[in-house]
This record gives structure tokens, C-alpha cells and sequence, in this order.
């Protein structure tokens, strides 16, 4: 016997219901006025200089059910360099390092992350910098997510923070200056830590 056109609907509609919704990937934009992307420079051995980028921007996703990541950029405005010396920062922005002229932004971009602990994760991406882009890991601690104290009376976005490093050999980006000699260290560990809000 056919099963009536409206029985076959509301059977399907049952087997809907019942069945596990699956979870979604939320998008997360950084927040500008909690982010720091610094650097640490090797100076002729005697110590290490600590720079950092003023401007940045990013966003990614985020499953925090199954702590799936992907969809990552960041966005890093060049010419934002602060050394805290005026004539080191304008040597910085010019062609013998970041050439911001030519090249305002360095971005980091990422489709996946590997989970390596309850909250850490291994996070293999490109670096673009200086017109070429190579492969990039971060080292990712999952620090908290909560709703913030820091909004109005209606609003406590809901906030994940993150700690991260890295590195990369600025002369694989042609950035030569004073490797030769030794007098500008040719490591570069990058220090980055923000709080993100999900949107």
C-alpha cells in the first residue's frame, strides 16, 4: 500500500527532528584593541631588540565543540613597525627589511589546525611577506572563552583568547641586511597574543 503524500512528509519530518543537529563553526574577528603581534631580533649578540606591529587586523573559525579550526588570517600593516627608536623604525619600513612602501601588509593565513593537547594546537599556514609566501607553524594555546566583563550593561561579547608563536629566517624572504656579518640576527620569534569576538 503507497503511503499517503502527507504521512511520507511528516514521517520525514519526525526522522529530522530526532536526528543530532550538527555543529557550527563560528566566525571569530580579533579585536583590534586587544591584540599584539611582536618580535624578537638578535642585535650584533649582545642583546635581543622587541619590536611590534601597532596595527593589526584577523579573523578565523571556530568549532568549540569538537575544537576545529580553520579559515585563519591575519593581517599585519607594515609601516604600524614600533621599536621604540625612531630612526631604527624608519630603517625597518624601508627596503633593506619590510619595504612597506612597496609591501604594507604581511598576512598569515591557515586552513586547519592540528589539536596536540586539551588546548594547544599546531597550526601549519602561509606567511606572506615581501611578496613571497612560505610555511608558517604556530604554536597555539587555547586560553579561555567566556562571555567578557569588559562590555556595556546589554552587551558581554563572547570572547576567545589565544597565546601563539613562531618563527622564520627573514633571509628566505630576501630580507638580507646584516646577516652576513652578523649584526642583525636572521631568526625572527614572533610573539602573538589575542582576544577574539564571535560574531
Amino acid at each position: 500500500m503507497r503511503m499517503p503524500l502527507l504521512s511520507t512528509v511528516a514521517l520525514w519530518l519526525i526522522l529530522g527532528a530526532s536526528a543530532p543537529a550538527q555543529a557550527q563553526a563560528a566566525r571569530y574577528q580579533l579585536d583590534p584593541d586587544h591584540i599584539t603581534v611582536a618580535f624578537l631580533v638578535d642585535h650584533i649578540g649582545f642583546a635581543k631588540v622587541l619590536g611590534m606591529f601597532r596595527s593589526a587586523r584577523g579573523s578565523y573559525r571556530f568549532d568549540e565543540a569538537t575544537a576545529t579550526l580553520s579559515e585563519v588570517r591575519i593581517e599585519v600593516e607594515t609601516a604600524s613597525v614600533f621599536t621604540n627608536q625612531r630612526k631604527r623604525d624608519d630603517h625597518l619600513k624601508g627596503p633593506d627589511f619590510l619595504n612597506s612602501g612597496e609591501f604594507p601588509r604581511m598576512v598569515f593565513t591557515a586552513n586547519s589546525a592540528k589539536r596536540t593537547g586539551e588546548r594547544t594546537f599546531e597550526i601549519a599556514g602561509q606567511l606572506e611577506l615581501l611578496g613571497k609566501s612560505l610555511p608558517l607553524t604556530l604554536l597555539a594555546t587555547w586560553n579561555k572563552s567566556a562571555e567578557s566583563p569588559m562590555g556595556g550593561p546589554l552587551s558581554k561579547p563572547y570572547t576567545m583568547g589565544v597565546s601563539a608563536r613562531g618563527s622564520f629566517k627573514r633571509s628566505a624572504y630576501g630580507m638580507n641586511y646584516a646577516v652576513s656579518n652578523g649584526w642583525v640576527g636572521d631568526e625572527v620569534p614572533l610573539i602573538i597574543e589575542f582576544e577574539a569576538v564571535r560574531q
